[in-house]
């Protein structure tokens, strides 16, 4: 077993039994009560990436939703059909700055600028503009989320209250054997949006 699957399975575990308790919101294809069903929303960091048709593949197969949290300086101009299946499967695309620094280490106005390039970039590949992000490595503060607030953007982070984190890098048969061990424990796979927004989280602040 490689190592990303194995941290892959070892990610849905442990969120496992706080799922089951249910959180509020949620749908997929089929309206979901999150209130009355355990809920999950899948999440990816850094992409697209060489695996990443692959896991958009099982998504589709699977009929499961993700959001992918994308880095828009290398990943987003060499797979740009990537991004653009993305959102044509109905993904959420988010965005994930635009050459990955800690946020937290760089002036205010370079944590604009790599939040605003990003969102540029990615509706110009998708016709969308992004309403959720990713600080890297998870790591934010006051500055950020008030650049967040400028642009419009809810910050999303991982671990508790549904959120399932997987790094790029994961191949599809990794991401299989999470969706089906999620399933498994009677969760729901749903939007980000769907769980974020129903926590009235707003623009800038970060959930969870």
């Amino acid at each position: 077993m490689t190592k990303p699957r194995r941290s892959l399975i070892a990610a849905a575990a442990a969120v496992g039994a706080a799922l089951l308790t249910g959180f509020a919101g949620g749908t997929t294809a089929d309206p979901v009560d999150c209130r009355v069903v355990a809920c999950a929303a899948l999440t990816f960091d850094g992409g697209p990436g060489p695996r990443t048709g692959a896991v958009l593949d099982v998504l589709a197969r699977k009929d499961a939703p993700a959001a992918f949290f994308v880095a828009g300086r290398g990943p987003v101009f060499r797979y740009p059909e990537l991004v653009r299946r993305m959102a044509d499967e109905g993904h959420e695309v988010g965005n994930h700055t635009w050459t990955q620094p800690r946020l937290t280490d760089v002036p205010v106005a370079e944590a604009r600028r790599q939040l605003a390039q990003t969102q540029r970039v990615v509706e110009q590949v998708t016709g969308r503009r992004p309403r959720l992000m990713r600080p890297p490595q998870g790591l934010t503060n006051r500055q950020v989320g008030a650049v967040c607030r400028e642009l419009g953007l809810v910050q999303v982070g991982w671990g508790a209250g549904g959120i399932v984190r997987v790094r790029e890098g994961a191949d599809g048969a990794a991401v299989a054997e999470v969706v089906d061990g999620l399933r498994k424990r009677g969760v729901t796979l749903v939007s980000v949006e769907r769980v974020v927004g129903t926590r009235g989280v707003g623009a800038g602040g970060m959930y969870p």
